[in-house]
């Protein structure tokens, strides 16, 4: 008899991404298994929990809005691009303090959105050019093109790994489990 409840593989078990560069498969396998985690963390988890802050941890919703906002900014840099007003404004948006105009559904699709940004431009990157210098922040730090979209997919995955232990903390707290 076969087992129909087996787990599903990680994405980076499952073989490589459509379309991605073979050196920028690992990134792409890390965003798109952080969007996973994402989803199942934050099943049920309600609107009202989004702004605590258990012994001073930075919030779940400060988390999810960092998520997208981060990976944004890195995968601008990345183009050689500078940040736009927009960028700006939500770079000080992410705050610790509550947002009565935000949701887990709103910044879950914001996330989700900004994965599928990303890995268009994954798609339509040079392997030729992933050495290649870029400079971040005003004071153009120094950093590559690799370095960039590696430190992208790093930092969701440090972040979301924050998340859970918030997130399930806060579950506990709230409702015993």
């Amino acid at each position: 008899m076969q087992n129909t409840h087996q787990p599903l593989l990680e994405v980076w078990q499952r073989g490589p991404v459509a379309d991605i560069p073979a050196l920028l498969q690992p990134v792409a396998h890390a965003l798109l298994q952080a969007r996973e985690e994402l989803i199942v963390l934050m099943q049920h988890f309600p609107d009202s929990l989004l702004w605590e802050r258990p012994a001073g941890v930075a919030s779940p919703g400060f988390h999810l809005q960092h998520l997208s906002g981060v990976l944004d900014r890195v995968f601008t840099y990345a183009k050689a691009a500078t940040l736009s007003s927009e960028q700006l404004e939500q770079l000080h948006a992410e705050d610790v303090s509550p947002q009565i105009d935000l949701s887990v559904a709103s910044l879950l699709h914001r996330f989700d959105q900004q994965v599928e940004k990303s890995l268009i431009q994954l798609k339509e990157t040079d392997e030729k050019i992933l050495s290649e210098f870029r400079g971040v922040g005003r004071k153009l730090l120094p950093s590559t093109v690799i370095g960039l979209l590696v430190h992208g997919a790093e930092h969701t995955m440090r972040h979301l790994g924050q998340l859970m232990v918030t997130v399930k903390i806060l579950k506990f707290q709230h409702n015993g489990y």
